[in-house]
């Protein structure tokens, strides 16, 4: 076995790459990977230069990680701006540091992909060793795995990687038949608010849609667009993605792409953006050219948690912060990330940060727990 080492996917084949990749993971996908670098999102003069570490057994591709060096924190969801600044008021660079995580989706999943009819463990370590190699011989300060799997997390640990939790909410389908189904699980409060929410957006003369595979034409591509910039024009100030990513996404992974998306007589007035995978549905923008309440909700929410619970969707991820959804039926979930500081001195003051950082996101979780908007139901980190 032995790892090779590309910075472009053009150069690896696709069917290759995809035939190891989890099988509830949208964003490690080819396809995905390959619209944020053929459309710039990701590359040169962006902060994310992509690299692509395949392991080879026999002419076989049997693992891969795709990581990328970074020359700032845009875009990652774990926020490390502290430890930056602690680094340049000690003399030292911070920056390149290397980054393995989904550019600008803060989405649990697979960091690293193993051949199921391999020893894991081995193929894992090569891997994560060879990243570290790389990274010593480009004079890169740290690494940084982001939204890890848990079986990732603890093999990480081993190696060597400091552990740090942080928290989503996620909702968690209970073998629900119906939304009245979901909706019987919560408290009286929180089931009489979704009610009048949904009834305020039935009343608005709206009709609300769900769109996946073909049924998702290039005008819907061209509208949700549209949504996309307004939201980053009004919240965020810059548009992380391009135009050529979204139709990128469209003309080679819109199996994966469900769109919901609201209109009037005049025509699309809001949307979401959303990938699914099997059993794993995330999601991801939200837009609006002109504003209805409650419309955000129906649309971001109750509306996937809909197509959920039609399609037998174990878990939906409505992606960072937000504590509305911890009271709409989302729980709030661990989620991992792991740290390789070469700095020992810098490391040992991270680590001191962390352990604290670690109880206190634990402690908030419990509080979480007990204040759980479900009816004598605690959902648990799965």
């Amino acid at each position: 076995m032995h790892v090779e080492i590309y910075d472009s996917l053009k150069d690896i084949d696709k069917d290759s790459f995809n035939a190891i990749v989890d099988e509830g993971n949208p964003f490690i996908e080819y396809e995905f990977l390959y619209a944020l670098e053929e459309s710039g999102s990701v590359g040169e003069n962006t902060g994310w230069l992509p690299q692509y570490l395949i392991l080879i057994d026999e002419k076989k591709i049997i693992g891969n990680l795709t990581w990328y060096i970074k020359f700032d924190s845009y875009g990652e969801y774990i926020f490390d701006w502290q430890w930056a600044s602690a680094f340049e008021n000690s003399g030292l660079a911070y920056y390149p540091k290397a980054v393995v995580s989904i550019p600008f989706t803060p989405a649990t999943g697979t960091r690293v992909s193993i051949d199921k009819n391999k020893n894991y463990e081995q193929c894992f370590s090569l891997l994560i060793t060879s990243l570290i190699n790389s990274c010593k011989k480009k004079n890169i300060s740290s690494i940084h795995l982001l939204f890890t799997t848990k079986k990732e997390h603890d093999l990480l640990e081993k190696l060597g990687f400091s552990s740090r939790l942080s928290h989503q909410y996620h909702w968690q389908n209970s073998n629900y038949n119906t939304f009245d189904d979901f909706l019987v699980k919560l408290k009286s409060k929180r089931r009489k608010q979704i009610k009048r929410e949904r009834r305020i957006v039935n009343e608005s003369n709206l009709e609300v849609s769900i769109l996946t595979g073909d049924e998702i034409e290039k005008v819907h591509i061209e509208a949700m667009w549209n949504f996309y910039i307004n939201t980053t024009t009004n919240k965020w100030g810059q548009a992380y993605l391009n135009k050529a990513f979204f139709n990128s996404i469209f003309n080679n992974f819109k199996h994966r792409l469900c769109l919901v998306i609201a209109q009037n007589d005049e025509g699309y007035v809001a949307g979401t953006w959303n990938f699914f995978k099997n059993d794993q549905l995330y999601g991801r923008y939200w837009g609006e050219s002109k504003y209805y309440s409650q419309l955000h909700f129906e649309c971001c929410y109750y509306k996937l948690i809909d197509f959920a619970i039609e399609n037998k969707i174990t878990k939906f991820e409505a992606g960072a912060q937000g504590e509305h959804k911890f009271v709409r039926g989302f729980a709030a979930q661990t989620t991992y990330s792991s740290h390789l500081i070469f700095n020992q001195s810098a490391k040992a003051a991270i680590d001191n940060f962390l352990t604290n950082e670690r109880n206190h996101i634990k402690q908030m979780l419990t509080q979480y727990k007990k204040n759980s908007p479900y009816n004598g139901h605690v959902v648990k980190d799965p």
